[in-house]
């Protein structure tokens, strides 16, 4: 059986490396920014940037797959990544780092797709289920793994550049010296926001507005730990425990979405992020460790929301129809993170660092008021025509590709 799974391993280590490298640069990026007093603004556009590129990524990747094959173009795409790593570390300039930002989103969203499509080829519907939780669990535990890298490291030298360059080589080696025969060529990316809102508008709505909340605190959240004082081990955590709190989150709030209107838990959801985050905002703890538990139950509701909204959405569509309907939804989500660093870091740089916290607190309770108005207007659908709910796999690592290893395509691939 073990030998069933070695193709898949091999390529989940690659997986780890680069998630690690993408965990351990984006937490980089703005610490560093910071103490080279880069504004509010310009770090807000890195996250803008990186969004972008990822987005424009998972539309234009395929063809240079589909070009290259998939160990070329896997290689090209970790190779670039590397690349912009050392220039990050080499050339210490706010508008260059901006340009570059946006080249790292688009090489990660093809090398995530290239993995993803890999994995996805060596699955059958016997073990896609195990294989979608190795990922999950590989994701997971590797981004947070590159993220407390920091607190080992001076984030004032240029060590740090050097081992996200390293990592984004080491993710190459698993891929490079495969046996294994090449995936199908990847499929084209399409977005039809009309056909989502009319298949769910809260679902639709949903994943924009979590994504303005969850892109400003993804870009933004190392930049308020920072200016409140925390130290650099304290912001790590902080950044990784978010993360965390959610996925921990998600499997008991989606439970509890399977037995009522998933709507009422992702508005019940959406007032929790939103509570916590005015808390923070009003208090302005500085305690390290009251930060830390404070932005980790924000994150256990704020992190809970993309997958419940996406299996409301899944609720109303046709079962052949699922990898439609959740790629358009990433790809809402994906817009929304272009737009929240830049309305946090407005705040920010109006206010005071807490400001991050009024974007998101905005963002949620926006998201709560629209739900709850769709709940006059429509009525759910029965309990017993729901597929049950399944976690997400981290968001920020995720493309339209990974919604193919879904256990819930196989009634897709069945049909």
């Amino acid at each position: 059986m073990l030998a069933s799974y070695r193709p898949i391993l091999s390529l989940l280590r690659g997986t780890a490396f680069l998630l690690a490298a993408s965990g351990l640069h984006g937490l980089l990026l703005p610490l560093r920014g910071q103490v080279e007093g880069f504004s509010t603004a310009s770090l807000g556009l890195m996250g803008t940037a990186w969004a972008g590129g990822f987005v424009t990524g998972c539309f234009f990747a395929p063809r240079i797959v589909r070009r290259a094959g998939h160990v070329r173009a896997f290689g090209a795409f970790a190779a670039s990544g590397a690349i912009v790593a050392l220039l990050t570390g080499l050339i210490i300039d706010e508008y260059v780092w901006i340009l570059l930002r946006a080249f790292t989103g688009f090489t990660m969203a093809g090398a995530f797709m290239v993995i993803e499509s890999w994995l996805n080829e060596k699955a059958t519907n016997e073990n896609r289920g195990t294989v979608f939780g190795l990922y999950m669990m590989v994701t997971y535990a590797s981004i947070m793994g590159g993220q407390m890298i920091v607190a080992g490291g001076d984030v004032k030298s240029a060590s740090l550049f050097m081992i996200t360059g390293i990592l984004f080589c080491l993710s190459l080696l698993p891929t490079a010296v495969s046996t294994a025969s090449h995936p199908k060529p990847l499929q084209d990316v399409k977005l039809d926001v009309k056909g989502l809102y009319a298949n769910s508008p809260v679902s639709a709505i949903a994943c924009l507005l979590v994504g303005i909340a969850n892109g400003a605190w993804g870009t933004l959240g190392a930049v308020y730990g920072a200016r409140i004082g925390i130290s650099t081990a304290e912001i790590a955590l902080m950044m990784s425990l978010v993360v965390v709190a959610g996925a921990a989150m998600q499997l008991p709030a989606g439970r509890l979405s399977d037995k009522t209107d998933r709507r009422f838990v992702l508005a019940g959801a959406a007032f929790g992020a939103a509570l916590f985050a005015l808390l923070i905002f009003l208090f302005e703890p500085r305690s390290g460790i009251f930060v830390i538990v404070f932005t980790a139950a924000y994150g256990a509701f704020a992190y809970t929301l993309y997958s419940i909204a996406v299996a409301h959405a899944n609720d109303h569509a046709r079962a052949e129809d699922f990898v439609k309907v959740s790629g358009g939804l990433l790809l809402l989500y994906g817009f929304g993170t272009m737009i929240g660093p830049l309305l946090a870091a407005a705040l920010m740089g109006w206010m005071r660092p807490e400001g991050l916290f009024l974007a998101t607190a905005f963002a949620h309770l926006s998201l709560a008021g629209y739900t709850l108005l769709r709940i006059s207007r429509r009525a759910p659908v029965p309990i017993g025509d729901r597929d049950a709910f399944k976690t997400q796999p981290a968001d920020r690592s995720v493309t339209p590709e990974a919604l193919r290893l879904d256990p819930r395509r196989k009634a897709e691939a069945d049909s």
